[in-house]
C-alpha cells in the first residue's frame, strides 16, 4: 500500500475504503507562490500577528496584530471585521475580487483546560444578503492557525484555477499551490488533504492536519458553507464541522480555493502562554465535574448532543413543521433524540477540540448512502444536529436515515443545512398552493414529505443543473420571493409572509409565532435570522424568564452583546447555557447563568495575568457588535426597514394556522385587544387574522423602538457617532463621519421617528422604559444583584 492510502486495513468503522495514489496528486501540485516565515512566541493568546493571501496576484505577506486591535477588537470575530473593514469598501460585491474572506482565532482558542475552546470565526460579504456575515465552526483549523503562528487569515483576489492554501506550522511556510488533481466533494477531500500533507505516515501526524473546504454544492448556491475538518483518532477518518451561515462556501469556491490545511508539529496546554494555569486549571476542573454530574439530569448532551431539543421545542409547539405553519407534528416523535442515538456509534468519546467534556459531536459510522454519486458508499456522518433534524421536519421529512443521508449530502457538497431547509420547505408550502408546480420546478413533484425530490433537487445544485427554477432555488428565499412575484404567480403579500427570510438570510428552525422576544431575536440580528445571536426561544417560552415586555426589551440588549464574546474569544457557546450549575436557578439571573459568565472572566484574567471582570466582557462585546451594526449601515442596510420579518415569524399567515390554534389566537382577542366572546364569534376567520396582524405587527416595532433606544441607536436603527465614540472608536473618523451622514439622511427623509405615539413631553419610547436612564452611553453593572 502506498504512503497515504486510506483506510488502513485495521479500519473498523465499516465505511467504504479509497485507494488513491496520494504520491501521484502530490506529483500535481504547481506551487505558485511561497513564503517562509519565524513562527514566534505566542504571548498570553496572541500569535502576534496575521496573514494575508491574495490570490489574483500572489501576493503572501504578515500583518501585526496592534495593541489598539486587541483593546478594541479583542481577536475572532473581531478582528475579521477589523481586517474586513481595512479591505473592501461600501460597494464591494460577494463575488468580486476585493471581498475578503477572514478566519480568524480568539486569545483563548486553543487551551484544553475548559470545555468548547476551539472555535473558528469567520467573516465575509455573503451572497444571501450582501452584508456582512459571521460564522463560527468546530475543527482544528483556527487553534492549527494561531499555533502555526498567525491570529487570522485574510484571503482576498481569485485564482485563475483551484488552488490550496497551505500554512505549514511545521517548517514556517505559506504557500498557493495548484490542486487538479483531488476531490471536490468535502468527506473525499479532506481525507485526501490528511493524508497528503501529513508530515509522515502515522496517525499522530494526520491527528495534526486540518482542512477547511466546501464542496460541490457551493460552487452553484448561496447556501455554501465551509467545512473544517478534525481527524478523529479512534474511527481513522477526518471529521467535519461546518461554518453554515451566510454562504462562506459560495465565496471559498468563487475564489477558487478549493481547500485551505494548515499542519503543525504539536501542541500541549500551555502553548497559549497563560499567565496563571492554575487560576485556569480550578476553573475547568470545576466545570467538568459540573458536566459529569449534571448532564444526565438536564440536556445529555454526551450522549445526544443538541439532537436533544427536538423533544423539547415539540413539546412547546415551537417545532417548526411545513415551513413554520405548525410548531408540533403527530410524527415528530421519529426525529426525538432516542431515535438517533440508536444510530450513533457508542463508547467512542466525541469532542471537536481537545479537552472538551461536553463532547456533543455525535457522529455515525458505516452509514449506507441510498441516493446520488455516493449510493451505496458506506461513510461516516456528523450529527445530526438539532437545527438539521428540525429543518427535515419543516420540510416533512420523518425517517431518521432521510435525515441522516439529508445531513451527509449537505455536508459534503457544502450546503448550509439550515438555509436549504428553510428554503425548500418555503418552496413546498409554495408547490402546495400551486404557486409552484411540477412544470415550473423543473420536472419536482416538491411537495411536503417528498424525499426522493428534496434529494434530487440537491443532487442537481451540487451538479449545476441549468433548469431555472434550480438555480433560483439554489440561491435562497429572498430570490425565489422575487422570480414568483415577478412571474405573477400568487398573491404578492402571501408570497412575502410565508417566506422566512430577513435580509436574505433563510431563518433558523425554531417557530417564533408566540415569542415576541425571538421574533425580535431574528429580525434584528445584525447578519440576518440566526439564532446564535439571540436565542431567546427558551427562555422566553420554556423557562418563562423574560414575561414583561421590559424583560424582552432588556434580553435584546444583553444577550446579543453577550452571546457576540464568544466569538471574540474562539469559543462554543454551549458550554455556557446547556449545562447550568445546580443552584443557577437561585441566582439574581438565572437566565444569564452568571457563574459561568465569571467562569469566562476567570479563564480571561487567567490568560492574561490581570483582573477580567464580567462587565469587562460585555465591554470588549458591545464594542465589536456595534461595529458590526456600523458597517451594515455603511453597506447601505442597516436600517429599521431591513429588520423587518415576514409575517410567518409573528403569527398566522393562513387560515388553515389560525384554526389549527383557534383557542389560542380568540383568546388574545380577547385579552389583549379587548373584544368580547360575542364579537370574536361573529367575527369571519379573515377579520380575525386582520386584527391579529395588525396587533402583532405593532408590537413588534414598538420592540424595536426599545431595543434600538436600549442599545443607543437612531430611531432607524442607526449607532450614533456619539455610541461610537464612547466604545473607542473616536479614531475611526471616516466611520464616523459616514454614520452621522446617514443619521442626516434619515433626518431629511423623516425617519428618524419613533413608531409608537408616546406623547410629545416623552423622550423614550414608553413609559416602561424609564428605568434605563443613561442614554445608551453610560455602561452599568449588567450583574449587580
Amino acid at each position: 500500500m502506498l504512503k497515504g492510502q486510506v483506510p488502513p486495513e485495521e479500519y473498523e468503522t465499516g465505511n467504504t475504503r479509497h485507494t488513491w495514489d496520494i504520491e501521484e496528486l502530490k506529483k500535481a501540485h504547481e506551487v505558485l507562490a511561497e513564503v517562509g516565515y519565524e513562527k514566534g512566541e505566542i504571548v498570553r493568546g496572541y500569535a502576534g500577528k496575521t496573514l494575508y493571501v491574495n490570490l489574483s496576484t500572489n501576493e503572501i505577506k504578515e500583518k501585526p496584530v496592534t495593541e489598539e486591535m486587541k483593546e478594541l477588537f479583542t481577536g475572532g470575530k473581531g478582528f475579521g471585521l477589523k481586517l474586513l473593514w481595512d479591505g473592501i469598501n461600501k460597494d464591494t460585491k460577494w463575488d468580486s475580487d476585493e471581498n475578503e474572506l477572514v478566519m480568524s482565532a480568539g486569545p483563548l482558542n486553543g487551551m484544553t483546560q475548559y470545555s468548547g475552546l476551539g472555535k473558528c470565526l469567520s467573516v465575509t460579504i455573503s451572497p444571501s444578503t450582501g452584508l456582512v456575515c459571521d460564522s463560527n465552526a468546530g475543527g482544528y483549523f483556527a487553534p492549527y492557525m494561531k499555533f502555526s503562528g498567525f491570529d487570522a487569515l485574510e484571503v482576498q483576489g481569485k485564482a485563475d484555477e483551484d488552488v490550496i492554501i497551505f500554512i505549514d506550522g511545521i517548517e514556517g511556510k505559506v504557500s498557493i499551490e495548484k490542486a487538479p488533481l483531488e476531490e471536490t466533494n468535502a468527506h473525499l477531500l479532506s481525507e485526501q488533504l490528511t493524508y497528503l500533507y501529513a508530515a509522515e505516515d502515522t496517525e499522530k501526524a494526520r491527528q495534526m492536519v486540518t482542512v477547511v473546504s466546501a464542496g460541490k454544492g457551493a460552487e452553484h448556491s448561496y447556501w455554501g458553507c465551509l467545512n473544517i475538518s478534525f481527524y478523529d483518532l479512534r474511527r481513522k477518518v477526518p471529521r467535519l464541522k461546518q461554518h453554515g451561515r451566510g454562504g462562506l462556501g459560495a465565496v471559498l469556491r468563487n475564489k477558487n480555493i478549493k481547500a485551505i490545511v494548515a499542519r503543525i508539529e504539536g501542541f500541549d496546554g500551555m502553548a497559549d502562554d497563560p499567565a496563571d494555569i492554575s487560576r485556569i486549571a480550578k476553573v475547568g476542573e470545576k466545570y467538568n465535574r459540573e458536566m459529569r454530574d449534571l448532564d444526565r439530569f438536564q440536556n445529555n448532551m454526551r450522549q445526544v448532543g443538541t439532537g436533544n431539543i427536538v423533544e423539547v421545542m415539540d413539546a412547546y409547539d415551537l417545532l417548526p413543521t411545513e415551513n413554520y405553519r405548525f410548531g408540533s407534528f403527530p410524527k415528530a416523535s421519529n426525529l426525538h433524540s432516542p431515535n438517533f442515538f440508536e444510530y450513533f456509534t457508542k463508547i467512542i468519546p466525541d469532542g471537536c477540540w481537545y479537552g472538551c467534556t461536553m463532547a456533543c459531536a455525535k457522529a455515525i459510522d458505516g452509514f449506507e448512502i441510498r441516493t446520488g454519486p455516493y449510493k451505496g458508499h458506506k461513510v461516516t456522518v456528523d450529527g445530526p444536529e438539532y437545527e438539521n433534524a428540525a429543518g427535515c421536519a419543516n420540510m416533512g421529512l420523518w425517517m431518521p436515515e432521510w435525515v441522516i443521508e439529508w445531513n451527509f449530502y449537505c455536508d459534503t457538497y457544502g450546503l448550509d443545512t439550515i438555509s436549504f431547509a428553510t428554503g425548500v420547505a418555503y418552496y413546498m408550502e409554495m408547490y402546495e398552493y400551486g404557486i409552484l408546480n411540477k412544470e415550473r420546478c423543473g420536472g419536482l413533484e416538491l411537495c411536503f414529505g417528498n424525499f426522493e425530490a428534496t434529494m434530487e433537487l440537491m443532487h442537481r445544485i451540487a451538479v449545476g443543473d441549468e433548469d431555472e427554477f434550480v438555480r433560483v432555488a439554489a440561491k435562497g428565499i429572498r430570490r425565489m420571493k422575487d422570480w414568483l412575484i415577478a412571474n405573477k404567480w400568487g398573491e404578492q403579500l402571501l408570497i412575502e409572509d410565508c417566506g422566512m427570510e430577513v435580509k436574505g438570510l433563510e431563518y433558523s428552525e425554531y417557530v417564533s409565532k408566540e415569542s415576541l422576544a425571538q421574533q425580535g431575536g431574528y429580525g434584528l440580528a445584525t447578519k440576518g435570522p440566526q439564532h446564535d445571536e439571540a436565542w431567546l426561544i427558551f427562555m422566553d417560552m420554556v423557562n418563562n424568564q423574560i414575561p414583561t415586555f421590559k424583560d424582552k426589551a432588556e434580553a435584546l440588549h444583553y444577550f446579543p452583546i453577550w452571546r457576540t464574546w464568544f466569538g471574540l474569544a474562539g469559543l462554543c457557546k454551549l458550554p455556557w447555557n446547556d449545562i447550568t450549575p445546580a443552584d443557577n436557578a437561585k441566582t439574581f439571573s438565572p437566565a444569564k447563568i452568571p457563574e459561568h459568565v465569571q467562569n469566562y472572566a476567570d479563564l480571561m484574567s487567567g490568560l492574561f495575568g490581570k483582573e477580567v471582570t464580567k462587565n469587562d466582557l460585555i465591554d470588549q462585546s458591545e464594542k465589536v457588535y456595534n461595529f458590526q451594526r456600523a458597517m451594515s449601515v455603511w453597506m447601505g442596510k442597516g436600517r429599521r426597514e431591513h429588520d423587518h420579518p415576514p409575517f410567518r415569524s409573528m403569527g398566522p399567515v393562513t387560515k388553515m394556522e389560525y384554526v389549527s390554534r383557534q383557542d389560542r389566537y380568540d383568546q388574545e382577542l380577547e385579552e389583549k385587544l379587548g373584544h368580547s366572546e360575542d364579537d370574536i364569534e361573529k367575527m369571519t376567520v379573515d377579520q380575525k387574522l386582520q386584527l391579529i396582524y395588525e396587533y402583532r405587527r405593532d408590537q413588534y416595532e414598538k420592540l424595536a423602538d426599545a431595543v434600538y433606544y436600549r442599545r443607543g441607536w437612531t430611531q432607524n436603527g442607526v449607532p450614533t457617532p456619539q455610541k461610537m465614540a464612547s466604545l473607542g472608536f473616536g479614531g475611526y473618523t471616516a466611520m464616523l463621519e459616514m454614520l452621522q451622514a446617514a443619521i442626516d439622511a434619515d433626518d431629511a427623509d423623516g425617519k428618524n421617528v419613533w413608531y409608537g405615539d408616546y406623547g410629545a413631553d416623552e423622550e423614550v419610547p414608553c413609559d416602561d422604559l424609564r428605568y434605563w436612564e443613561n442614554d445608551g452611553l453610560v455602561q452599568e453593572d449588567y450583574f449587580d444583584e
